[in-house]
């Protein structure tokens, strides 16, 4: 038994590989991403510490004192052996040596003092003002656009540049460039005004065109299962289409179809109907256009395994039904339907799930407008993540996007399961117990 045990499992293995892999680790690394500030600004390996005036603008905003901001601003004049070297390039290596020996890693606050400092040579004076100052800013140090690798270096570029040691916490915090755990990007995603419109029109999507999906489906089943065989064949093969095209190409047609110069304006134009983008022109048509984009799409799984599953009830039952006088509608009614449960339930859950967490019709075809009017959940966190308007890939807070479709789609199973009774569906038929 044992040796059955292991035997079974090196089968599952590699199953049990590719799910880790591809499903598991995805969704624990987002969950990760969910909780860090990553974007395209920070990077995903660390940070290095760099301050700029952006920089300086965000800690005024937060309450740096001015007097500290004019410091970072012009950390003041070190004679260091870098600024040494440069000012015996440009005026020779005797001047550099008379400078070392009487102003060896001196400190001046201010570009007058270093100018006087400059003055003191006496060998190998520098007589031109003008001179004097370019000479002057050699040595200049300055805390801005400058890139430090580490914190210990940054912190040691601000105690040499005598910045109040109460206020380094503050200036290490913003000067770092990496990303950093945090929790902001779930208050930010409760927060955000948008939020409400990608979760309303997330809803609209999903409730519209499952009802598409799951009606048409069923339809096209019921009606073509009363069809002769080969004309049912023919009308599931054209209704499949949808399914095996690229979609890619799927869309362009519905462009070509409702562009203002496909065929819908061209036709309406020959009866006085001014020509007009039918898709993009208001809110209304885009949703009724990306509502049979998906649906037209997602009926003809539904169709299929609806069909097949029609297929599946016996016979006789259908046959009895008609001996004892049932119409069409009634046995529709009193035994396809209930024999199409776990279809249904399938079909739902299913559709459900890919229309919560797919946007690629809606990207190829609207790509969520007019106006965001058809931006919905998925699309978004692949616009905040992966194609940003404003260039800044914000990969946290799209992670944290996704996070939360996750969550909804398993409150949706839950529910689902719940509604269609699974308990009951599995259980052992009575005639057994």
């Amino acid at each position: 038994m044992k040796n059955f045990n292991w035997l079974a499992l090196g089968f599952l293995a590699p199953a049990l590989i590719v799910i880790t892999v591809f499903f598991l680790a995805p969704v624990i690394l987002t969950g990760i991403f969910s909780f860090t500030s990553m974007s395209t600004s920070t990077g995903v390996t660390g940070g290095e510490y760099l301050l700029n005036q952006s920089g300086l603008r965000a800690l005024a905003d937060k309450g740096l004192n001015q007097t500290t901001l004019d410091q970072l601003n012009n950390a003041g004049y070190v004679v260091d052996e870098q600024g040494l070297a440069v000012l015996a390039e440009k005026h020779g290596a005797a001047t550099a040596d008379e400078m070392r020996k009487l102003h060896e890693n001196g400190q001046f606050s201010a570009r007058r003092d270093m100018e006087r400092a400059l003055k003191d040579l006496k060998a190998n004076k520098i007589r031109s003002t003008k001179d004097r100052k370019a000479a002057a800013e050699l040595f200049k140090h300055s805390l801005l656009n400058e890139r430090f690798e580490t914190e210990a270096k940054f912190r040691t570029a601000l105690v040499e540049g005598d910045i109040p040691t109460e206020d380094h916490e503050i200036i290490v915090t913003q000067a770092y460039t990496g990303w950093v755990w945090t929790t902001d990007n779930i208050k930010l995603l409760f927060s955000l005004p948008s939020t409400l419109r990608y979760a309303g029109n997330t809803l609209i999507y999903v409730t519209l065109t499952l009802i598409f999906n799951i009606g048409f489906g069923l339809f096209l089943a019921i009606t073509t299962f009363y069809l002769p065989a080969k004309s049912a064949s023919t009308f599931r093969a054209i209704w499949f289409l949808p399914r095996i095209l690229p979609p890619v190409m799927y869309v362009l047609l519905w462009k070509w179809l409702t562009w203002d110069t496909g065929f819908i304006a061209t036709t309406l134009s020959w009866v006085g109907v001014a020509p007009k983008n039918w898709m993009l022109d208001t809110s209304t048509h885009a949703w009724v256009v990306v509502v049979l984009i998906n649906g037209s799409f997602g009926a003809s799984l539904g169709m299929i395994l609806f069909s097949s599953a029609i297929k599946a009830i016996p016979s006789s039952i259908l046959y009895s039904s008609e001996v004892d006088g049932a119409n069409r509608w009634q046995q529709v009614r009193y035994i396809i339907l209930p024999h199409l449960r776990w279809p249904i339930l399938f079909i739902t859950s299913y559709q459900t799930l890919s229309l919560l967490t797919s946007f690629e019709h809606i990207l190829l075809s609207t790509e969520g407008g007019p106006g965001r009017a058809t931006e919905v959940w998925s699309l978004a966190a692949y616009h905040i993540a992966l194609d940003n308007y404003g260039g800044n890939l914000q990969y946290g807070l799209g992670a944290t996007f996704a996070v939360a479709l996750v969550i909804i789609g398993i409150i949706a199973s839950l529910f689902y399961l719940r509604f269609f009774n699974f308990n009951e569906m599995v259980a052992k038929p009575k005639i057994e117990g």
